[in-house]
């Protein structure tokens, strides 16, 4: 067995190269294409047994109305179709079809059990087959989705696993962030179909389904609520808090239990006997471990963590107490951060490895920054994990369904065009209008911005929700906070980020290109710079093209010219600071195709500044904000 798999695994590699000749990261050359990203899925709900089910698949391009397909060749899954590691690099579009197929065997120490098939996300409408029996469909990028495959499975050998996506990246109303059919500017390659893990996992057919902890410092209790699959007449579903610390890791789980509940109603609310708070200073995880027991007899247990933590609103503590800003742990905090886009150069939405996945996060901390603002992607499981491991207050953003101009580009109808076209007021309460979203588009956008606030709300490092930017497919502001505030009332709200203002949310986001500026001040919310900087430097040997690169501040020569303007900026920030502004997002992490004002290249291979100075700089920014106890 082992010669088998390791002569199968060569084979494999033999089988798959990068396509194209894009620059690539250096996790590129440690990839095995007979079993990439092994990493555990679900940092938040951990049980021992799962098969991984990434590696090469069968796939093909066909006509979207196509109901069966012949393989063109193989393709590694993870990664979407269009990108270098996918193996295949083409673009799909709108008038055809992505199809896979693989098969899998079920281990034998499986029988007796329900088999559960995972997909971390697949962009964008999914249809599933097992052994020819049609699954389901499921529409939306960027959260996970499970079917029971039980049923459909033969009693050994093969099984067979199809899946057909089709995707219209930008001509519709999908929610799609930065993708469109014509790449160009701030707007990058379409990802189509699967990129992220997909999976096998044997669960009881009586199991718990799913979890969420939500953490109260001040009353010392934590409630976690436990949604749990055919329960029985006597079963008892029992939470215990673990003995935890930074780092916590769930795979490997304490076995010291500090606090327990058993669930009634649907939740425990448990009593902790002393808080251990989580901050980017502390990031102190504890350990949470929930089992069904049915007489006497535990018939699931899943590992997970937790945090204790507060997010909340205070006013600066002196006499004309003007200023609103954010509090974590019930003192005010300034954020500060970088706007992350999440893109790759050889993976495109999906990092090469999971070292990948963690290094920009990594970098963000030893620049001196405090949060990320995760802008307009939704992640895998694991990057969120990694932010609450290393202590990052996170900014989410919903992936936009439109921009605002309706520019004319060829990928796009009419229809959808006129739609897309409204006015962005930037930075400003006066002048801006809705997009014409039809009521189709709205409605899938409630449903896919739910499904990611479910998906991610788990994770401890969420601190503000950000349903729209720039105006970019904005509608009915007013309902769309209300709806966010329904699924989640623990974060705050920063409701339009960069203008197009409605008196709703928590926060009044400002953008200003290249230098720090608030052009809008509103004292009844916190005050924030949302964007800012973007000061370019194109790294020869380092870029997405030779041409056509870009800054918002043109092209420096230097690391050394990047990181001293960087400065002078920082110095204008502190002004703001004191006049009220509670955070700032500087443009960006990385390059990201022919954007080149990132911290680093698109390749991760160049840190274009100087850490230590930078972390000096961005520290003393986020010192300069007084602390203030919240009330």
């Amino acid at each position: 067995m082992f010669v088998a798999a390791v002569l199968g695994g060569a084979a494999m590699a033999q089988s798959w190269a990068p396509a194209g000749n894009k620059i690539k990261t250096q996790w590129a050359e440690q990839i095995n294409p007979a079993n990439p990203l092994p990493e555990y899925p679900r940092p938040q709900m951990v049980r021992p047994l799962w098969q991984n089910l990434n590696g090469l698949w069968n796939y093909a391009i066909t006509p979207a109305s196509a109901a069966d397909f012949k393989a063109d060749g193989k393709i590694l899954v993870p990664f979407a179709v269009e990108s270098a590691l996918s193996g295949v690099g083409k673009m799909v579009g709108q008038d055809n079809a992505l199809w896979y197929e693989r098969t899998f065997t079920v281990p034998k120490t499986w029988r007796g059990k329900s088999v559960l098939l995972h997909f971390g996300a697949v962009d964008w409408k999914t249809d599933v087959w097992v052994n020819g029996t049609h699954l389901g469909q499921h529409t939306g990028g960027y959260t996970p989705f499970t079917y029971d495959v039980t049923p459909y499975l033969k009693k050994s050998g093969n099984q067979t696993l199809r899946v057909k996506v089709w995707d219209a990246t930008d001509n519709s109303f999908q929610p799609r962030g930065k993708q469109v059919g014509s790449p160009s500017g701030i707007w990058y390659t379409p990802v189509t179909g699967i990129w992220q893990t997909v999976w096998l996992e044997p669960v009881a057919a009586s199991h718990i389904a799913s979890y969420y902890a939500v953490s109260d410092i001040d009353a010392k209790t934590i409630t976690v609520s436990v949604d749990a699959e055919n329960m029985q007449a006597g079963d008892v579903v029992k939470v215990e808090v673990l003995e935890g610390g930074k780092g916590y890791n769930p795979e490997k789980p304490s076995q010291t239990a500090i606090a327990s509940a058993e669930v009634a109603g649907g939740k425990a609310v448990i009593n902790m006997p002393s808080v251990k708070t989580w901050s980017p200073d502390n990031p102190y995880l504890y350990g949470i471990k929930i089992t069904m027991s049915r007489k006497g007899k535990v018939i699931d247990m899943v590992n997970g963590y937790t945090a204790m933590r507060k997010i909340s609103v205070c006013r600066d503590n002196n006499e004309r107490k003007l200023s609103k800003r954010m509090a974590l742990n019930n003192e005010s905090l300034f954020h500060f951060g970088p706007l992350d886009q999440g893109w790759w150069p050889d993976g495109l939405y999906t990092a090469p490895t999971d070292e990948a996945l963690r290094f920009d996060i990594i970098k963000t901390r030893e620049f001196g920054f405090n949060m990320i603002r995760k802008h307009i992607k939704v992640e895998p499981a694991r990057w969120y994990y990694y932010c609450d491991v290393e202590g990052i207050m996170v900014w989410q953003d919903m992936p936009c369904i439109a921009d605002h101009s309706g520019r004319g580009r060829e990928t796009r109808s009419k229809a959808v065009l006129d739609a897309s076209k409204n006015r962005w007021a930037s930075d400003s309460f006066i002048g801006g209008t809705d997009c014409n979203i039809p009521q189709s588009g709205k409605d899938n956008f409630y449903k896919e911005w739910k499904e990611i606030i479910e998906a991610v709300k788990p994770f401890q490092c969420i601190v503000v929700w950000v349903p729209f930017n720039e105006a970019w497919g904005q509608f009915d502001t007013e309902k769309v906070v209300e709806f966010t505030r329904q699924q989640d009332p623990t974060r705050l709200i920063n409701a339009a980020s960069g203008g197009n203002y409605h008196n709703v949310g928590d926060i009044q986001d400002c953008h200003h290109y290249p230098q720090p500026a608030m052009n809008a001040y509103e004292g009844k919310f916190v005050n924030v710079l949302g964007e800012y900087g973007g000061i370019g430097y194109a790294v020869k040997g380092h870029l997405w093209q030779e041409d056509k690169n870009w800054g918002y501040n043109g092209l420096k020569q230097s690391g050394q010219e990047v990181l001293d303007q960087y400065e002078k900026f920082a110095e204008l920030l502190k002004h703001y600071v004191h006049c009220g502004t509670s955070a700032a997002v500087y443009t960006q992490t990385t390059d990201v195709e022919i954007e080149c004002n990132g911290l680093m290249t698109y390749d991760r291979k160049v840190i274009k500044v100087d850490p230590q100075r930078i972390a000096r700089i961005n520290k003393s920014v986020i010192e300069t904000m007084p602390k203030t106890m919240a009330k």
